[in-house]
């Protein structure tokens, strides 16, 4: 049976987790119920009878990113069957995905940030380190990931630059602030008091069982700072990795520069900060403008 090879195709051939393979075949169920509904055989379906399963299916579907990827799941389909000789010619080829939402990342300003600091408990024994944490987050603009998996030996600290292991274990250099390494030098004396198990003696960030911080662990310290400080926006910790480039755009670096130090392989998702941008200006154009008062 056809469902079955692609089973094995999607885990298999294309290495997909069970999660992106459940998604597809859902996909396959869905578009396989309409053609038999409409007698239409789903490996001889041409592409004025996908276009119409995808109007008849997008009326209950509002989300754009939904939609999106139930094409991409029509598409994987197709492919496999002209991959295995099913068909000759893609019947899919020319559905186009429609255009994703780009939502403006939350930014929060200098005084917000200044705010969220203020609230660390300077009393308490993970106090250095938890402002290191946010210092690097924004000072540096790291994920997460790169934070939560920073080791010892990737900090050049003489230098005042720090090798990051980014998406697909691409490399970069990251310059450490001057604030951020100093507070970092307050953390590792701290650290160097913990019982430190083995396998995590080069890791930089652990909690106080000498183990190291999960990603969980860094959205509760940072969401729970913002929660304090009163700040009624959605904060994650990359909500910091956002005011970072936001914050340089603003007082004059080069786009290319911040691409760099985010580790975007190409200028487009980078390009959102310049949205930011706009939007500022626009908003300054409203206010001002004397034709808008």
């Amino acid at each position: 049976m056809i469902e079955k090879e692609y089973h094995t195709y999607l885990k298999l051939e294309r290495g997909l987790s069970p999660n992106s393979v459940a998604a597809y075949e859902q996909d396959l169920l869905r578009l396989r119920s309409y053609m038999d509904a409409h007698g239409i055989d789903i490996v001889r379906a041409t592409y004025d009878d996908l276009q119409a399963f995808v109007f008849d299916t997008f009326k209950s579907i509002s989300s754009v990113r939904t939609q999106a990827r139930l094409i991409a799941g029509i598409h994987s389909f197709y492919r496999f069957l002209l991959y295995h000789h099913y068909i000759e010619q893609d019947p899919s080829e020319l559905l186009e995905s429609p255009k994703k939402e780009h939502h403006l990342p939350e930014v929060l300003s200098l005084d917000e940030i200044d705010s969220m600091i203020a609230q660390i408990d300077m009393s308490k024994p993970e106090s250095h380190r938890n402002r290191a944490i946010i210092e690097m987050l924004y000072g540096s603009g790291l994920r997460v990931s790169e934070l939560v998996n920073l080791h010892l030996s990737d900090i050049y600290r003489k230098e005042g630059f720090m090798r990051i292991t980014g998406k697909g274990n691409k490399q970069r250099l990251v310059p450490i602030s001057p604030v951020a390494d100093q507070w970092l030098e307050y953390w590792l004396e701290d650290r160097s008091k913990l019982d430190i198990k083995a396998e995590y003696s080069d890791i930089v960030f652990l909690n106080r069982y000498g183990r190291q911080l999960t990603r969980a662990m860094i959205f509760t310290i940072v969401k729970g700072l913002a929660k304090q400080a009163d700040i009624h926006k959605t904060i994650s910790p990359h909500t910091l990795r956002h005011s970072f480039a936001t914050h340089l755009l603003q007082n004059g670096a080069d786009l290319r520069i911040i691409q760099d130090l985010l580790g975007h392989e190409d200028i487009t998702p980078t390009e959102i900060y310049t949205h930011i941008e706009i939007q500022d200006l626009r908003e300054a154009i409203l206010k001002y403008h004397p034709e808008n008062r």
